[in-house]
């Protein structure tokens, strides 16, 4: 008889693949509005979907996005991109913006202030979740025109866009620093006195 062969297999340990731990991303990207529009062409109307996304790494970098697709798969895909594109540098001083700002976008006015430590976000809707995404963590926020979503998010970029870092602000103390920086004169030329201006002839009296 012909030897029998061994094809059992190994058993795994586990009984179960390991598991990958799953990878972090590098931005956080909000989906803040979907609404579905339409054309009217020849035979109809012709329905698509646009969206409105936000993207950012909260670390001080954030961009919008609105594009428009098929579905709302291929219209949330190029509104992420188009953010990706327009990423605008924030400045933040202690978790917070260093100073007011106020912008206006078509009927949307929006107004950011400072706040101090552990106040949070004192904000709603899209404003919130620009300042989240672009990690600032203390601010206060007022709407101050049209609630339309698009035009929000636009005026809370041109506000954060608006913003004079803090290195770059002219305050007493640098205007004192620079009239330090000027060479003082010296005790010599302070002691050496001025000379007197030549005097001019006298005029000849004329003969009577």
């Amino acid at each position: 008889m012909a030897e029998q062969t061994n094809n059992t297999r190994p058993e795994r340990r586990g009984g179960r693949r390991p598991e990958m731990p799953p990878e972090e991303k590098q931005f956080d990207e909000r989906v803040v509005h979907i609404d579905r529009v339409a054309r009217v062409v020849k035979g109809g109307r012709r329905f698509r979907f646009r969206a409105l996304v936000v993207v950012g790494d909260r670390k001080n970098r954030v961009g919008i996005g609105l594009a428009k697709g098929a579905d709302v798969t291929a219209a949330v895909t190029k509104a992420t991109e188009v953010a990706k594109k327009h990423f605008i540098l924030v400045p933040v001083a202690n978790g917070t913006v260093p100073h007011e700002a106020e912008a206006k976008v078509s009927g949307a006015r929006i107004l950011v202030k400072p706040a101090s430590q552990g106040t949070g976000l004192i904000a709603g809707g899209v404003v919130r979740t620009v300042l989240e995404v672009a990690g600032i963590h203390n601010a206060l926020s007022k709407s101050l025109g049209s609630t339309n979503k698009a035009n929000t998010a636009y005026a809370t970029i041109a506000a954060l866009q608006s913003i004079t870092p803090q290195s770059s602000w002219v305050t007493t103390k640098h205007t004192k620093a620079a009239h330090a920086k000027k060479p003082a004169a010296s005790a010599a030329d302070k002691a050496t006195p001025a000379k007197p201006a030549a005097k001019k002839p006298a005029a000849a009296k004329a003969k009577d």
